[in-house]
């Protein structure tokens, strides 16, 4: 059987889903092409800046105290869960995303960042509330 040489640079650039990774600090070190269309920041706005650029302010104080402390612990309980959270675009609007999270080692094995790959999920939330409400509206009338 013949191997095949994978060209990750070309496999995160082609991909439809967000992937983003931070270093230990949460400085954005990759910014993928799906990342710029997903959240409006264009590679340059994005590398070296925090993920506050994309975390709504009120979330900021949680995620900060949960990525402080799978760097300090290595350890994430999201490891094979699907997140959805709000997420912030360029231009102010809200987003739902769901994502997932992998942790990033050195060849020494030291806890370096964290990658994720990030799927917008606004018109399926959205879609998904309006079906809800309109439920909840024929419940009531079907009681009344």
């Amino acid at each position: 059987m013949q191997t095949t040489t994978i060209d990750f640079e070309q496999l995160v650039n082609a991909i439809g889903d967000a992937i983003i990774i931070s270093d230990a600090t949460g400085s954005i070190t990759l910014w993928n092409p799906a990342a710029e269309r997903m959240f409006g920041f264009t590679q340059a706005e994005a590398l070296g800046k925090s993920l506050d650029l994309i975390i709504p302010e009120r979330l900021r104080g949680r995620h900060w105290d949960g990525y402080h402390k799978t760097m300090t612990t290595g350890e994430t309980r999201y490891g094979n869960d699907v997140l959805r959270v709000p997420a912030a675009h360029k231009d102010g609007r809200s987003l739902s995303i769901a994502f997932t999270v992998a942790l990033l080692h050195s060849p020494q094995n030291e806890l370096t960042g964290i990658v994720a790959v990030i799927r917008d999920e606004t018109s399926r939330f959205q879609e998904d509330r309006a079906l809800r409400k309109r439920l909840a509206e024929l419940e009531a009338s079907a009681g009344a």
